[in-house]
């Protein structure tokens, strides 16, 4: 088991620690006997209106607790360590660029603006989100012309208006308003991680404890931000990731923060050619990891059913910003987005006293959900190894806000946390933007490593193809 690092104090789950690890727990359908075997170091936590530390560590911990129970088929099952200072971190930046900087992540239009009746926020880091939006304002690309659409609009009108046009946009509720609102009431009855089992799949693999996930290839569609982190997690354990992007996508500022283990190439789905390509990737995978919308695959000749009679095995690990059912059940939404309508940045702004919304000191609802998605992908395995079932499992932003704001806060505010020297590898990170340091692993499983062997790299670098 990992020591506590110098100056601090070890600590066993409690409060707001132990509500998430038991949800996330009985979420996987582990006996809750095993949250046991989880242990924390330290008491740094983010402040905010939120127990947003306590979320990160219990998500990276119940992770690495199903890591921890694959290896149960091969041996015992060993102890799980979470640093509750480096699980905070990781829900930020992991990398620190040396002599090079990250660019923005967002749109200069992107943000949150005062409607005639409350607030509003514009999501535009997509050309064509942002294209919409203007469209919608009949407003130049010029903030201050923005400003001065908003004012006309009500919130939720707006909100209606843009995500009709094809664009993203989310009004400020509060956390009563959106437990009143119908996808509100719908999220609440969905399950925190659903999984449907799909029929018989034996298999032959077995974990090693070294490398527990050495031999398992992760196909990921996702994009930023929960689908990365999770798929950059089984890359730490081992497996074989290999990240497929359409043409025309690129996502400069978190490429280097999320593509750390993984091989990125490019296909265009609605090319007959490069859906063959495709094809024969999910045959060959393990793992499918995506993030798009429910009837988006199935548009393109990729449903379910489909996947299904290509792999049988196949465990398909799906995301969804607002939930699977409810009125809302296909809306595109990241997480910035969920925070407003869920009622986490009113929270906020009620907490710090503002004049203007407040959201999570982090993206915590992306980075949670990714490390529940990993949880859930780690666990198919484990019941495709000891039940020869494939499963089929579902998550969304939605769902795990709710597990945020039902949770135990801790009513003292924390210092800020900043980053220091201590919790950065001395190793150097050849990242293809350069070098950088990349922070410490967040947990530890005893006796297998969390360690990347492939630096972060481009969008599109590798060929389509899984590894010899």
């Amino acid at each position: 088991m990992t020591l506590p690092r110098s100056g601090e104090a070890q600590v066993s789950t409690g409060g707001g620690d132990q509500f998430f690890i038991d949800a996330i727990v009985e979420a996987l359908g582990l006996p809750q006997r095993t949250a046991d075997r989880v242990r924390l170091n330290g008491r740094d936590s983010l402040p905010s209106a939120f127990a947003v530390t306590a979320l990160a560590s219990a998500a990276i911990g119940a992770a690495a607790l199903t890591v921890s129970d694959l290896l149960a088929a091969v041996g015992s099952a060993p102890p799980v360590v979470v640093d509750r200072r480096l699980a905070s971190l990781w829900f930020g930046l992991s990398i620190r660029p040396i002599g090079w900087t990250l660019p923005s992540p967002w749109d200069p239009i992107a943000g949150d603006y005062l409607a005639a009746d409350g607030w509003i926020r514009l999501h535009t880091n997509a050309p064509r989100h942002r294209a919409a939006a203007l469209a919608v304002l009949g407003s130049n690309a010029e903030r201050p012309a923005v400003t001065k659409a908003v004012k006309t609009w009500s919130a939720e009108a707006l909100e209606t208006a843009v995500v009709a046009a094809g664009g993203c946009a989310a009004a400020m509720r509060t956390v009563p308003e959106w437990s009143a609102h119908p996808q509100g009431r719908a999220v609440a009855e969905e399950p925190l991680i659903a999984f449907s089992p799909a029929g018989a799949a034996p298999s032959g693999w077995r974990p090693t404890v070294a490398r527990p996930l050495a031999g398992i290839r992760v196909l990921d569609l996702t994009r930023v931000l929960a689908g990365p982190v999770a798929t950059r997690f089984l890359a730490g354990y081992g497996a074989d990731v290999l990240r497929i992007d359409p043409p025309d996508w690129d996502e400069p500022a978190v490429e280097p923060e999320v593509t750390l283990g993984k091989r990125c190439a490019r296909l265009d789905l609605r090319q007959i050619s490069d859906r063959t390509v495709f094809e024969r990737l999910i045959a060959g995978a393990d793992l499918f990891v995506h993030g798009y919308r429910p009837e988006a695959l199935g548009a393109l000749g990729l449903g379910e059913a489909v996947r299904r009679a290509i792999n049988p095995g196949l465990i398909d690990v799906r995301l969804d910003a607002y939930g699977w059912s409810g009125p809302w059940k296909n809306r595109r939404g990241f997480d910035s987005l969920v925070q407003m309508s869920t009622g986490i940045a009113a929270a906020g702004m009620a907490w710090r006293r503002a004049d203007k919304p407040v959201p999570l000191p982090v993206q915590a609802l992306d980075h949670a959900t990714g490390y529940l998605m990993a949880a859930a992908a780690v666990r198919g395995l484990a019941l495709r190894l000891r039940e020869g079932q494939a499963t089929s499992v579902r998550l969304s932003l939605a769902r795990t806000a709710a597990l945020l704001i039902g949770a135990p806060r801790d009513g003292a505010e924390p210092e800020a946390l900043s980053p220091a020297d201590a919790d950065y590898s001395a190793a150097i990170e050849t990242a293809d933007w350069g070098p950088a340091h990349r922070a410490l692993p967040p947990t530890s499983v005893a006796g297998a490593a969390m360690l990347w062997t492939r630096p972060a790299s481009r969008l599109g670098s590798a060929p389509a193809a899984w590894t010899p």
